[in-house]
């Protein structure tokens, strides 16, 4: 069972301008770094992953697309809230195709209430390629959303963050 439904089109680093994400939005949506490094920093510590679902399920057909699997493959889908200072500020969504998760990605199967971030940021075989962007509807409202092709030790990977109001309430 999904959280929330990825959307079918995201924009390439080329095209983000189309969206006019606010500057104090855009900040966060092309953060190079570890995303839960900063979140932990702008929480002053008071920092929590909780676990929406996780489940083997069929990615969306475009998730499909750009991970380049055939179609009608599983893989191990993953929906967290990423909690600072007891409000939820960022949704993810993560898409781990069953090849990814052998050899060294066999700790990705049971991160628990970790963050996947967490993890993928200390390891340097670590490659991300563009940033892209979309406007994504939430029960919060329309919220700017990002989506991270990484490769994690050479296989493939899908992460989507969507930004929720909270984070911005108190200017961070």
């Amino acid at each position: 069972m999904t959280v929330w439904n990825p959307p079918n089109h995201w924009l390439p680093p080329a095209r983000h301008w189309c969206l006019q994400p606010p500057v104090r939005v855009s900040d966060w949506l092309l953060e190079a770094g570890s995303l839960t490094t900063r979140l932990v920093a702008a929480a002053h510590g008071d920092f929590r992953v909780r676990v929406l679902s996780q489940y083997w399920g069929r990615p969306a057909r475009e998730e499909t697309r750009r991970l380049g699997l055939p179609a009608g493959r599983y893989a191990l889908i993953r929906e967290v809230e990423l909690i600072g200072q007891g409000q939820p500020w960022v949704r993810a969504r993560s898409v781990l195709p069953v090849t990814s998760l052998n050899g060294p990605g066999r700790r990705l199967r049971r991160l628990g209430n970790r963050s996947l971030g967490h993890l993928l940021f200390r390891d340097p075989t670590l490659r991300r390629g563009d940033i892209e962007i979309a406007l994504l509807q939430q029960p919060e409202g329309a919220v700017f959303a990002r989506r991270s092709h990484l490769l994690y030790h050479g296989q493939p990977l899908l992460v989507a963050e969507c930004f929720l109001p909270a984070l911005f309430e108190a200017g961070r």
